[in-house]
């Protein structure tokens, strides 16, 4: 008998290690699914569009530089926003030369944010914001940038209702703006909170 009640106690024993197991495996899928619908949700397929016309076109800096500035133009000769801004702000855009070409009936702004960041880009052009009395704008970057792009945005430009057009970016340049955009997203969320 007391051989029958170890055996007892020693699978009662051993099926507590089998069901934390489970326990964990189904916390860390659950995990998983959670962080990839983030991802998605923020990164990958963020709200994007604009209604026909806008205060201004604010392009942000950074990889697919030429796309970006390609399509914030493109919507500056639609005549989609009396206003295009411009950053300038790494190497990526390059700092030599003309910034862009001169729109009939488009105020064109060029300039390199302090720091050279996307919070730099952002207090740039909250500033403008104010000094123009903006209530809409349309934010031109790569899809991943979107949504760091609207925080940073959203915070120095109270008031202001931000829209957002995707530039195109390579295949190969995803997995990386995505990894290096949720770094973003943690940084204006935990480390600097404010404009």
């Amino acid at each position: 008998m007391s051989i029958a009640l170890r055996r007892r106690a020693g699978t009662t024993t051993s099926g507590w290690p089998g069901r934390r197991r489970w326990l964990i495996l189904a916390v860390v899928v659950t995990l998983l699914a959670c962080f990839g619908v983030a991802t998605a949700t923020l990164l990958v397929s963020p709200r994007q569009g604009m209604p026909a016309r806008v205060d201004a076109i604010i392009m942000l800096n950074g990889p697919g530089g030429s796309s970006r500035l390609t399509t914030a133009l493109d919507l500056a000769w639609a005549h989609r926003a009396p206003t295009v801004v411009i950053s300038r702000g790494s190497q990526v855009y390059g700092f030599g030369g003309d910034c862009a070409p001169a729109i009939p009936g488009v105020r064109v702004i060029c300039f390199v944010p302090s720091p050279p960041t996307t919070q730099g880009e952002a207090e740039f052009a909250g500033r403008l914001a104010s000094r123009y009395h903006w209530k809409t704008v349309v934010l031109v970057t790569i899809t991943p940038q979107i949504t760091p792009g609207r925080i940073w945005l959203n915070r120095c430009m109270p008031g202001v209702t931000v829209y957002a057009v995707a530039a195109p970016l390579s295949a190969r340049g995803w997995p990386v703006m995505v990894a290096y955009e949720w770094g973003a997203i943690a940084n204006a969320e935990l480390i600097h909170r404010s404009c």
